[in-house]
């Protein structure tokens, strides 16, 4: 479930992880980056404008002051230890996207990554942290070596395979736009699980399964429910 609920709550809530959840999925994907004070909270944008009430970025605001913001419905803007326990809470495994702000790629990498070894301490499903920035990615990887990473990427580079090996990852995570059959096969020969996003068309995620996907992320949850799994 695309940051927590899809399209049919508002993003990176508590109260869409808990829809995710009440639909049947059993596993939700959002964005956590840092606030101003250092805080690891639920946020896509560099900037409050789109999906809060508030303004400025996200970066240089205080999670106290992030905390009394609508994010949409009433929901408040959650942090990420607080999305972790629900998850643990409901079962729901997480996919957690690493999402610094400019400047702030291996702060946000170590800081996330530590709070999801406590957070996850014990589980018998660990939480995959993925990014498009290799840099946190690494400073992920350093931090805390044993959790699952997934290599974000638009397009699949040339040098995948390199890549995922480099940063330790155990999976490739793309926009299904660029996938085929061919290069699915190719991933998932060379050891690594298959993520692809966004998939909102039943027949894409038929097909996408079909080829072997080992994970389809989607915003239309109505539509691509848990029964394609």
């Amino acid at each position: 479930a695309h940051r927590g609920g899809g399209a049919l709550a508002p993003e990176n809530t508590l109260g869409a992880i808990r829809l995710g959840a009440s639909m049947g999925f059993k596993g939700v994907e959002f964005d956590v980056m840092l606030a101003g004070d250092g805080t690891p909270v639920l946020m896509h944008d560099e900037t409050l404008e789109r999906t809060t009430n508030g303004r400025g970025p996200v970066a240089e605001t205080p999670y106290p002051v992030l905390a009394q913001l609508d994010a949409g419905k009433g929901e408040p803007v959650p942090s990420f230890e607080q999305a972790g326990l629900l998850c643990r809470e409901l079962g729901l495994w997480a996919n957690v996207e690493i999402k610094p702000a400019k400047g702030h790629e291996r702060a946000t990498g170590e800081a996330v990554a530590r709070m999801a070894q406590d957070l996850w301490r014990g589980a018998d499903l660990a939480p995959v942290l993925s990014s498009f920035s290799i840099e946190t990615l690494i400073a992920a990887r350093d931090a805390a070596a044993e959790l699952p990473r997934g290599c974000l990427v638009e397009k699949i580079p040339a040098d995948w395979d390199g890549r995922l090996r480099e940063l330790g990852c155990i999976a490739l995570h793309c926009n299904h736009k660029h996938l085929d059959e061919t290069m699915t096969a190719q991933i998932r020969s060379a050891g690594y699980s298959v993520l692809v996003y966004t998939v909102n068309e039943p027949a894409d995620a038929r097909r996408l399964l079909a080829w072997g996907a080992d994970c389809l992320v989607t915003d239309a949850l109505d539509q691509v429910g848990p029964e394609f799994g």
